[in-house]
């Protein structure tokens, strides 16, 4: 938002940075000396034969679900009417792990033509706020799916306490008044020892009933008693071992206020709402695999319709954090902006960052489901994210550390505008903008060098280096420098016309630049940020002294003065233009500014970031170029 304070992590000196150069291969061996001995004949060299490329076939968007896990749970219980579920707690943003199970039960619900519903498990009121409400709904439909219905766990406290006291009555659950310590005891403890039943646990059902009826109306505070589930404790399964099913909270409800005193676990609550809304397949993650017993425990005892329930492995990215307690810790510290910081991967910080969300989806289906969990590298998500990128985006030029550059020998008709230059070399919808030319131009600080070296094919005296787009290269003859900073200020270059007749040389190499023309408006200066990783290491965790200690000092660097071609205002143009038609389309749109992306040639990925108001603009780094987008 406008004014807000950049993180206290250090802000690049622009000067000082520069786009990386490629690894060069190395240098033949030099023969050793002594007498060359006769000549022998050179051995005749094999014909080159050229591999032919195979095109690249985009992958089946819906792949996921036609082979693999997703579809033998289809087989194994095939259904017309097919009916998944979004459960999320409302107690925090979600990440990018949660967008495998978003596209997951949305997902395998379209493909089999049924629906899903979006329930939020409302039932801990001492830690949901509408903020994360509005926010998990939000990025739903970011992500391209709407919920058949959206439904809360709190819509059926009435019926889960009417099933409750039916567990009772079927010898299925107790009124436990045991403490913390003499539940995890009677569990086995930490050293697994031998398992005991609770001193309650035989009590009399018309007992438990009242007692149950007792916590409800008030008599008991929190943890002095406690509804537990009559399950198995001769069962190897921890699931089985008497799990709640009803605990006191001293808490408002932000839907029953202060109904209620009593709220149904997690345990006791999902598979019944799974069951009320007649979910035919419950896909969840491999951590509730040995839930699944007493998820089907828990129907058959209250005697009501089962869904089958089955676990796929989880998503995770390395070199981050994605927990909820940590990233609060790197908000309430200010090390990052708030929850959707670009450097997080939640999904509201992805989205500002402007990662688009069918690069997410692609993401994921390119993983493919399966019951092993997903270990993936930062490198390997972004290189997805360029992948959809590539096509995507118009290309325009930007300059992040500009020098300016003042062209002798530039004649009137050099001047003229250069007409119609497409927007992106290999998709023609993006359409052409007219580029402006002038005496001035600005180009990066890294494109230029004070002393030239025969390996370096840029702009630098006495060296002459194209720019794009512009008919003939420029070279440099003279520089200025700051002479308290040292820097160089400005450059003087030649405009490189060809005599009359003489063969016109291409130069070795390009390079972007922004014209300076107040007639036309040009450049649009803008503050660009460019995003590095957070953190160090692979496992932040595993950092000595704890993920904190493994902060990347250099996670954000700041350009303050960029320079932006003016043919940046018809792509603004352009993706306003297209959030109004799918409004009109589908009567709301979720693009933000940040659905404003392109490539800055030579540089990296970019989009507006959403949180800025008024005419100031502010750019994001999306992702970098592919590796060879420093070449020299």
């Amino acid at each position: 938002m406008e004014g807000e304070t950049p993180s206290p992590l250090r802000p690049a000196n622009a000067e000082a940075v520069e786009p990386a150069k490629p690894t060069k291969p190395p240098k033949a061996p030099k023969a050793q000396k002594g007498s060359k001995g006769p000549k022998q004949p050179k051995p005749t060299a094999p014909k080159k034969v050229t591999a032919q490329k195979e095109p690249v076939v985009p992958k089946d968007p819906d792949s996921m679900f036609k082979e693999g896990f997703l579809h033998d749970v289809y087989n194994e219980k095939p259904s017309q009417s097919v009916v998944t579920r979004f459960p999320p707690e409302p107690n925090g943003y979600l990440h990018i792990g949660h967008s495998k199970a978003i596209a997951i039960n949305f997902g395998f619900a379209k493909y089999r033509g049924g629906e899903c519903y979006l329930r939020f498990d409302d039932t801990n009121p001492e830690a949901e706020e509408q903020k994360y409400f509005d926010a998990i709904e939000d990025m739903i439909a970011w992500l391209g799916y709407k919920p058949y219905k959206v439904t809360y766990s709190s819509d059926n406290f009435d019926k889960l306490y009417k099933l409750a006291n039916t567990l009772i009555r079927e010898d299925g659950a107790y009124i436990c008044h045991c403490t913390d310590t003499e539940v995890k005891l009677q569990r086995g403890g930490d050293k697994g020892g031998p398992r005991y039943a609770c001193p309650h646990r035989d009590r009399p059902q018309e007992e438990s009933l009242q007692e149950f009826e007792a916590m409800k109306n008030g008599k008991y505070k929190p943890r002095e008693a406690f509804l537990r589930m009559k399950q198995n404790l001769e069962d190897g399964n921890p699931q089985m071992w008497d799990l709640a099913a009803y605990r006191i909270l001293d808490a408002s409800h932000h839907r029953t206020g202060s109904t209620w005193r009593i709220y149904p676990t997690y345990d006791f609550t999902h598979c019944l709402c799974d069951s009320f809304e007649g979910i035919t397949h419950s896909l969840c993650t491999t951590e509730f695999e040995l839930s699944r017993v007493s998820y089907e425990w828990l129907c058959d005892k209250v005697k009501i319709y089962k869904p089958m329930q089955r676990e796929y492995g989880r998503l995770n990215l390395t070199g981050t954090v994605l927990s909820k307690r940590k990233i609060m810790k790197l908000v309430s510290e200010k090390i990052v902006r708030d929850w959707d910081d670009p450097r997080l991967y939640t999904l509201i910080a992805l989205r500002r960052r402007g990662i688009p969300p069918s690069a997410i989806l692609s993401f994921v289906n390119e993983l493919g489901v399966t019951k092993s969990g997903s270990n993936i590298q930062i490198a390997r998500f972004e290189q997805s994210v360029r992948k959809e990128l590539d096509m995507m985006v118009p290309r325009v030029m930007l300059v992040l550390d500009p020098i300016p550059v003042h062209i002798e020998g530039l004649e009137d008709s050099d001047l003229d505008l250069i007409k119609d230059i497409s927007f992106h070399p290999k998709n023609s919808n993006h359409g052409v903008r007219d580029l402006i030319f002038s005496k001035t131009v600005y180009i990066e600080r890294s494109d230029f060098r004070e002393e030239d070296d025969p390996k370096y094919f840029r702009l630098a005296p006495g060296k002459a280096v194209g720019l794009l787009n512009v008919k003939y290269p420029i070279k440099a003859i003279e520089f200025k420098k700051d002479p308290i900073s040292g820097l160089v200020e400005s450059i003087t270059a030649k405009y490189e016309r060809p005599e009359r007749d003489a063969t016109f040389k291409k130069p070795k190499a390009y390079i972007h630049w922004v014209a300076e023309s107040s007639e036309h408006g040009s450049p649009i200066t803008a503050e660009v940020r460019i995003f590095n990783r957070l953190f160090k290491s692979e496992n932040p965790d595993s950092a000595e002294g704890g993920f904190l200690s493994d902060l990347n000092p250099e996670s954000e660097e700041i350009y303050r003065n960029a320079k932006v071609e003016v043919g940046f205002k018809e792509v603004q143009k352009k993706a306003m233009q297209s959030k109004a038609d799918k409004v009109a389309t589908d009567g709301s749109c979720s693009d933000g500014l940040e659905s404003i992306r392109f490539q800055g040639m030579r540089v990296a990925f970019f989009c507006v970031d959403n949180h800025v108001d008024g005419d100031r603009l502010v750019l994001n780094r999306i992702v970098s170029l592919k590796e060879d987008s420093g070449k020299a």
